[in-house]
């Protein structure tokens, strides 16, 4: 952007174009600006991009293809009529210096210092590609007429086992030729598979709804439950209850004392005897006779002694 400073439209009071000529000249600047600043020694600096991979040699690291630099252009010879430049940068990485020149005679670029190139060439000749004819061989081809018959007849051998490829590859350039009716028969075949992947998703439902309807027949037949209701088994789990022995039975199953499986016992029989307070002891059993016991005076309260079958206290 510097070099574009000096096209403004505003001109100074002082301006005189017959004295001064340009508004350069005027500002006593040159129209590249800074990118001029050492051009009295033959330098321009300008914007350089790395035409391939290297490794510098100052910080070892990899300074890709493609990276752009400040670099110093200087020419420094010529090969035949073609000037030879040098660029000089600095690695963006480190304080090293690189400076690489052009090579008219090999179409390439050389690294004088400061770097080293990342291999990755290769020979036409091993990838099968067509080399071109050597200054020494075309003079050969020119003055030697055994070595432009021999030069012939290898020609033409390449070309007979070449011609098969060379003919399918232009087969199917042909076939790719014409891409209207290569998008047309494309877009039918599309066309085709979606109608067929169609059908059989239609297929695949319907058969999916049958088999639906087939499993909700079947599990309407079906009852899944239980042989007893709820109240069939508490019923019969409290007549299992009410049938059995109120007391565990003895090894063998004889009763553990004699009269427990009898009628139930009685307060008579147990020796139980009634007494009123201050009062004469009821007649055993009494109550169970079916007599009205009399009434007791208010205050009074009934006792029950528990006496053993001598009549003495327990």
């Amino acid at each position: 952007m510097g070099e574009r400073k000096g096209t403004n439209k505003y001109y100074p009071p002082d301006f005189d174009p017959a004295k001064h000529g340009s508004l350069n000249k005027y500002h006593h600047s040159h129209p590249l600006r800074e990118r001029a600043r050492k051009l009295a020694q033959g330098i321009l600096v300008i914007r350089f991009e790395m035409p391939y991979n290297i490794w510098c040699d100052g910080c070892k690291n990899h300074i890709g293809m493609g990276v752009r630099y400040n670099a110093e252009k200087k020419k420094v010879g010529t090969y035949y009529t073609t000037p030879i430049y040098r660029f000089r940068m600095k690695c963006h990485l480190c304080v090293n210096y690189i400076e690489m020149q052009t090579d008219p005679a090999g179409c390439d670029y050389v690294i004088v210092s400061g770097a080293r190139r990342k291999e990755e060439r290769w020979d036409m000749g091993d990838n099968e590609q067509v080399l071109p004819t050597a200054s020494e061989e075309k003079e050969r081809l020119e003055t030697d007429a055994m070595f432009r018959l021999e030069h012939g007849e290898a020609d033409r051998a390449t070309l007979r086992r070449a011609g098969p490829t060379l003919a399918a590859l232009q087969e199917a350039q042909n076939a790719w030729k014409d891409d209207f009716a290569l998008n047309s028969r494309l877009r039918q075949r599309f066309r085709e598979e979606k109608k067929t992947l169609r059908e059989e998703e239609e297929e695949a439902a319907a058969g999916t709804k049958e088999e639906e309807e087939e499993d909700r027949r079947v599990a309407a037949l079906l009852a899944f439950r239980s042989p007893h209701s709820y109240e069939e088994k508490q019923r019969m789990k409290r007549t299992e209850i009410c049938g059995r022995s109120w007391f565990p039975l003895q090894t063998g199953g004889t009763p553990r004392k004699s009269g427990l499986g009898g009628p139930p016992a009685t307060p008579a029989g147990l020796g139980i005897v009634r007494r009123r307070s201050g009062g004469a002891p009821a007649e055993p059993g009494g109550a169970e006779r079916g007599r009205t016991p009399p009434a007791r005076p208010p205050g009074t309260s009934l006792v029950a002694d528990y006496s053993d079958s001598d009549g003495e206290s327990a």
